[in-house]
């Protein structure tokens, strides 16, 4: 597997970074600061053809590659973390899963959507149902051809400001039985029963709103179900393996945050004299730049083979398991980075008028959304051990049972 970058690909970053480095990195501070979604950004992102690269050619998009999005994810990043989780979302996730699963019209209406700026928010999680998240109560009920969804979600990405949701709920047909977990289509503005709720006072990436999404009797037609390849028995599977490529994505606005507070750390260094000379002559940084750099290439590399697993082993999404082992590392990486990063500034580092303590805040988001860091461990620890792990108190009692009815069932036929 080889991590050199094509002549396209370099152009794409060095693209990427003209824009990143100008535009985004001169919004940057406001936008933390009003907390208020960056349009501005998001205008310069769709003109450059950055929203929608992984969209095929033939729906519009540029046809590319996760990885070739996650350079420009980097770059964004590294200067403004909303700004790279836009790109993100305009490119993984939600995206990914409608091209892949879902219908031609839902393909063309996800597509038309995302390359005209639209940033997709994917509703999974529940107050009560949040790293448990097959647990969610939000449910689908089936009424002639569509479906009457019921709930609410919360810390949801993008509410009020996203059009295209994908609404995760559990499924029930019209006599009351349970179906299994699949994904319904709605959009903000023209399906009624679909709520913005509250929003989240976060500590950090504050230019994307993080709010509740409140579903009472949205009306789902049949058009606007998006059904996994095996059903909605397995739905949940099915959905969170698209999943896969937000997490790298996740992990990568990590690695973005990381890299800008390094680059900012590296050349302040070089310039901020104590005791008469530049502080990156004394020992105690150079080490702490050094091991900055070397974490930076780990975590690139993590992240990179994984964006490249995508379309091998017959899943077009990348490897559950080195999705989840990037975005582990990536993520606790950045707490690190971040913080040393903002320990070289001293002082000015602690402060508003520097980058620092922002890049800082933001990267604390990495090891809780889009999977924590203890809980991709237990799905790294499952592939690994080659069995399922369940965390319920009863859980390794169900599947014991489960496999003894298997058996039975197998051995009369």
């Amino acid at each position: 597997m080889s991590f050199d970058l094509t002549t396209d690909q370099l152009g794409l970053r060095a693209r990427a970074r003209e824009l990143a480095s100008t535009l985004v990195a001169d919004n940057a501070a406001e936008v933390d600061r009003t907390e208020e979604y960056p349009w501005d950004n998001v205008k310069a992102l769709t003109d450059a053809g950055f929203m929608g690269m992984t969209v095929p050619k033939e729906l519009g998009g540029a046809g590319r590659s996760f990885l070739e999005a996650n350079l420009v994810v980097e770059e964004m990043a590294s200067y403004c973390g909303p700004t790279g989780r836009i790109v993100v979302e305009g490119n993984m996730g939600a995206i990914s899963a409608i091209i892949h699963y879902g219908t031609k019209s839902q393909q063309r209406l996800a597509a038309d959507l995302v390359l005209a700026g639209d940033k997709p928010a994917i509703c999974i999680t529940e107050p009560d149902a949040g790293s448990a998240a097959s647990l969610m109560t939000t449910r689908a009920d089936k009424r002639g051809d569509g479906y009457i969804v019921n709930g609410k979600k919360h810390w949801i990405t993008g509410g009020g400001v996203s059009r295209l949701h994908l609404i995760f709920a559990r499924v029930f047909d019209e006599d009351g039985s349970e179906l299994g977990i699949g994904g319904f289509l709605a959009i903000r503005g023209e399906a009624k029963g679909l709520h913005i709720g509250a929003r989240e006072p976060t500590m950090g990436l504050r230019g994307i709103p993080e709010t509740e999404v409140i579903f009472e009797d949205l009306e789902i037609p049949a058009d606007m179900v998006l059904m996994p390849p095996s059903g909605f028995k397995r739905g949940f599977a099915d959905l969170m393996n698209a999943y896969n490529s937000q997490r790298v994505g996740a992990g990568t606005v990590a690695l973005g945050l990381a890299a800008g507070a390094y680059r900012n750390a590296l050349a302040f260094a070089k310039e901020r004299e104590q005791f008469g000379r530049p502080i990156a002559e004394f020992q105690g940084l150079q080490w702490m730049l050094a091991d900055m750099s070397v974490q930076l290439e780990a975590a690139r590399a993590l992240l990179h083979k994984a964006a490249l697993s995508a379309g091998h082993n017959g899943s077009p999404f990348p490897d559950a398991t080195l999705a989840a082992q990037g975005k582990i590392f990536t993520s606790e990486m950045a707490l690190k980075v971040t913080t040393d990063a903002l320990q070289v500034f001293g002082a000015r580092g602690y402060s508003r008028n520097y980058p620092m303590e922002r890049l800082a805040r933001d990267a604390r988001m990495f090891t809780i959304g889009g999977g924590t860091a203890q809980i991709l461990r237990t799905v790294v620890a499952s592939r690994i051990l080659e069995q399922k792990l369940p965390q319920t108190r009863d859980g390794f009692a169900q599947l014991a049972e489960q496999a003894e009815r298997d058996a039975r069932l197998e051995a009369a036929e």
